[in-house]
């Protein structure tokens, strides 16, 4: 059977030996550090992670936030993290099964969040520009966004044939999707490179982005009134 788009049912069979691959640890670290280096998280900040799987990236990123919603569409995957929080003793993560581009499961989130962030999720969605223009919709005012994922590649970075995935994205047309929906503020940097050898067989190097992108502030009509005589 193909995979679809929203490959539950593939990453809930993964989800017990999801964290054992390397590759995988070590593309957590490497996004974890680039975040947590590059966005000036506070304790007092809201934050939502969409695509968090086992939480290789929840748990390095929630100790500095006051409160981590963590989702996913795989209840297994989920369900790992979950015996994470339970062994570690952390209080702050709240975790729901569900799928953002939906907009019923949408509602049982308690949006704005001060912070949107993922790691290798966005090129599992199937309709990248409306996506962002959701993820826009969720942050409050000044808010901040952060996606890591790959750079455009050859589309053979990926095993499986059969799994809907995009080929990484370019990084000026991604742009390009950020500016239409509001974003400002947005750039890039090489958060990690993987080194694998590919499903053709070729050894390749394949570079993950962190962008980075702020909702403007509402700037308050008093900003434009004429001062008093």
């Amino acid at each position: 059977m193909k995979n679809n788009w929203h490959s539950s049912e593939k990453f809930n069979r993964q989800a017990a030996d999801f964290d054992s691959n390397p590759r995988r640890t070590r593309i957590a670290e490497a996004v974890a550090t680039a975040i947590t280096k590059t966005v000036p998280l506070k304790g007092s900040t809201e934050g939502l992670e969409f695509g968090c799987g086992t939480g290789l990236v929840t748990m390095q990123v929630a100790p500095r936030l006051r409160h981590l919603t963590a989702i996913d569409t795989s209840h297994r995957m989920l369900g790992v993290l979950e015996g994470k929080l339970i062994a570690s003793g952390i209080k702050n993560i709240e975790t729901l099964c569900l799928d953002l581009s939906s907009a019923e499961d949408r509602r049982r989130l308690k949006a704005p969040y001060d912070f949107i962030y993922s790691s290798m999720t966005l090129h599992h969605i199937d309709s990248t520009a409306p996506f962002i223009g959701i993820l826009f919709n969720m942050l409050s005012d000044g808010g901040t966004l952060a996606i890591a994922d790959l750079d455009h590649e050859e589309g053979l970075f990926h095993d499986d044939p059969e799994e809907k995935v995009h080929p990484g994205f370019d990084r000026k047309k991604l742009t390009e999707m950020l500016e239409q929906a509001g974003f400002a503020g947005i750039s890039f940097k090489t958060a990690h490179t993987v080194e694998k050898k590919n499903r053709a067989g070729v050894d390749a190097s394949y570079p993950i982005f962190l962008l980075t992108a702020h909702k403007p502030p509402l700037i308050s009509l008093s900003t434009f009134s004429s001062p008093r005589p």
